[in-house]
C-alpha cells in the first residue's frame, strides 16, 4: 500500500460525515483518488436510487482528495459543480476525480461517479471543482510524499 493512500485513509476516519457514510478511499495518488461507498437503505431518496446528496458528496470528496494530492493535505473546496446524468441504484457508488490544472494555491479537478451492480458500471455524474490550499498553511505542510 502506498504511503498516499494510508494517508487518504487516516484523512478520511477523521471525517465524521464521510464515517457516517461509510465512505472507503480505494485509491489515491498524485493527481488523481477514488472514493467508494456501499449503497445501504438510509442513503437513498424516496423513488428508491441513491440520494442526490449522497452522489455530490462522493464527487466533492474525491476532488478534495485529488486537489490535495498535489497542493497538500491543508486543502479546502472552493466552488463545484456537478451534473447529475441518470438516477443511481447498484451495491456501491465509485467517485474517481483527476487533477487537470494545479496552480501554486488552486487546482481544478474533474470527477466521475458511477453506480456500480456487481461490477457493472453506470455513468451516474460528473462534477468539476476548484480546490483551494487553506491560507496560513506553512509550505512544510503544503507538501505531500
Amino acid at each position: 500500500m502506498n504511503d498516499l493512500l494510508e494517508m487518504g485513509k487516516q484523512i478520511l476516519a477523521a471525517q465524521p460525515f464521510s464515517v457516517h457514510v461509510g465512505a472507503e478511499i480505494t485509491a489515491f495518488n498524485q493527481g488523481t483518488a477514488e472514493l467508494t461507498i456501499s449503497v445501504a437503505p438510509q442513503l437513498m431518496q424516496q423513488h428508491g436510487f441513491v440520494h442526490g446528496g449522497v452522489l455530490s458528496y462522493a464527487a466533492d470528496n474525491a476532488l478534495t482528495f485529488a486537489g490535495g494530492s498535489v497542493l497538500g493535505p491543508n486543502v479546502l473546496t472552493s466552488e463545484y459543480k456537478i451534473n447529475y446524468l441518470k438516477p443511481a441504484k447498484g451495491d456501491k457508488i465509485i467517485s474517481r476525480a483527476t487533477v487537470i490544472h494545479t496552480g501554486r494555491t488552486q487546482a481544478v479537478c474533474r470527477c466521475e461517479v458511477f453506480s456500480d451492480t456487481r461490477g457493472d458500471r453506470v455513468l451516474c455524474a460528473v462534477a468539476q471543482g476548484t480546490i483551494t490550499a487553506m491560507a496560513g498553511a506553512s509550505e512544510k505542510q503544503q507538501k505531500i510524499g
